[in-house]
């Protein structure tokens, strides 16, 4: 039996998609295809997948929902696994747990829903809960370290373990799964009782800063680099004259030099190649080397 015959048998009744571009689930916009497409509906579907893929040794991965990731132009080898259908969100008390698949921005308002207060810094980040705690995202001074109590990762080997805030080791843009290649399954939250008015100005609040700071109307990959000690990244390339510059289909965005913009049917290239330039071009103005924080997959 080939091994596409034996996927076909032992994963049937989870969603798989075979040679399935990845453009079409990324933020930018760009990506080639991947072997086999995963959307699992449950951590047991998830288990079944790695183990099979363990077994018969085709490597995998998660892409979550693909918001600061480029994933190249030749695509991904093996299995791409993504959470969209692994979603669910529950308030106990003053805590909310919610699967990896949940989109952020949308566990924030159930925060508000419930008055609980310390999600709303989060509240314009672009991505899924599971990413989030991977990053240890971050905006307006707050960042998922401050919140977390715990979360539950799959190893490589297939195993649940949970893993306390402390066992992260989050550091900025930074935590302990990264190093691991563990992957957050589930993530609990510790927030305080609010008052819902307040709670929802502030949420208010930083949605109109993010709106008139980020270029929201083109597909993007966020925030591209870290901000560099002492300084901020979109000011770097501002003064380095770069706003609005040009490779390919992509552009540094000319509302925010710290933003590039996918504007006329770029590619992951137009991205590493305008990432490359604006590293040189900075280093040369100002002396600082930009470090990035998009990360960037797959084949070229």
């Amino acid at each position: 039996m080939s091994t596409l015959e034996m996927l076909k048998s032992e994963l049937n009744g989870i969603d798989v998609r075979f040679n399935e571009p990845l453009k079409q689930y990324t933020y930018t916009k760009v990506g080639g295809a991947a072997d086999y497409l995963v959307f699992p509906r449950n951590r047991y579907e998830l288990a079944r997948v790695v183990k099979f893929a363990n077994r018969e040794q085709i490597p995998w991965m998660v892409l979550g929902n693909a918001s600061n990731i480029i994933v190249r132009d030749g695509g991904i080898r093996g299995f791409v696994i993504m959470f969209d259908k692994l979603n669910n969100v529950a308030v106990d008390g003053y805590t909310i747990e919610a699967e990896a698949g949940a989109n952020l921005i949308e566990t924030t308002h159930v925060a508000l829903h419930h008055s609980l207060t310390g999600f709303e810094f989060a509240c314009g980040i672009p991505g899924s809960v599971g990413g989030a705690v991977f990053m240890n995202a971050g905006a307006y001074g707050g960042e998922i370290a401050h919140i977390l109590l715990s979360c539950k990762v799959l190893t490589r080997d297939g195993e649940i373990k949970t893993l306390s805030a402390q066992d992260m080791k989050f550091g900025y843009r930074r935590s302990y799964v990264q190093q691991t290649g563990d992957v957050v399954i589930s993530a609990k939250f510790a927030l305080a009782p609010g008052m819902h008015r307040v709670i929802r100005q502030e949420m208010e609040r930083l949605t109109h800063l993010r709106q008139l700071k980020q270029p929201l109307e083109y597909p993007s990959c966020g925030s591209v680099f870290k901000r560099p000690t002492g300084h901020f990244a979109g000011q770097l390339i501002s003064e380095a004259n770069l706003k609005g510059y040009r490779i390919g289909g992509v552009e540094v965005s000319t509302k925010h030099a710290g933003f590039m913009v996918n504007v006329d049917n770029g590619t992951a290239a137009d991205y590493e190649n305008l990432i490359a330039h604006v590293i040189e071009a900075v280093k040369v103005q100002s002396g600082v080397a930009l470090e990035r924080e998009v990360r960037i997959i797959g084949e070229k």
